[in-house]
C-alpha cells in the first residue's frame, strides 16, 4: 500500500493572494468619501490612485470641500480614514496618504453668482 505524501502546510500558506491596485483605489476612495462627509454640492465625488510596492500602499486621494470649512482637520480624517480602511480590509500596510483637495466649493459662487472679478 503507497503512502500519500505528506501535505505541504496549512492551506493558507500556500499559493499568493495578489490584489490589484484598482481596487485599493477603489477602497480608498470609498473611505474617503465616508470621512469627508457629503460633499459639496456640483463637486465631484473623491478619487484615489495607489501604488502598491509589495504589501506597502501609498495612496493620493483627491477631493473637493466646501468653503468655508476646517480644511487641515478634514483632510486629517481622510487621510486617518483611508488607512484604517486600506489596512483592514485589505491587509497592506499604509506609509503614505496623500490628500489633493482640487477644488473650494463656496455658497456664493453655487448661487450663480457672476465669475471673474468683483468690483
Amino acid at each position: 500500500m503507497a503512502s500519500r505524501p505528506a501535505a505541504q502546510g496549512p492551506v493558507r500558506d500556500r499559493g499568493a493572494t495578489r490584489i490589484a491596485d484598482r481596487v485599493v483605489a477603489k477602497i480608498a476612495a470609498q473611505a474617503a468619501r465616508e470621512a469627508a462627509g457629503p460633499g459639496p454640492e456640483g463637486g465631484s465625488k473623491p478619487h484615489a490612485s495607489v501604488v502598491v510596492h509589495r504589501d506597502i500602499a501609498s495612496v493620493a486621494v483627491s477631493l473637493d470641500l466646501d468653503y468655508p470649512s476646517d480644511i487641515g482637520r478634514r483632510c486629517g480624517a481622510v487621510r486617518g480614514r483611508v488607512r484604517t480602511r486600506v489596512e483592514e480590509l485589505v491587509g497592506m500596510e499604509v506609509h503614505e496618504v496623500t490628500v489633493h483637495v482640487e477644488r473650494l466649493h463656496s455658497a456664493f459662487t453655487r448661487q450663480g453668482a457672476p465669475r471673474g472679478r468683483l468690483k
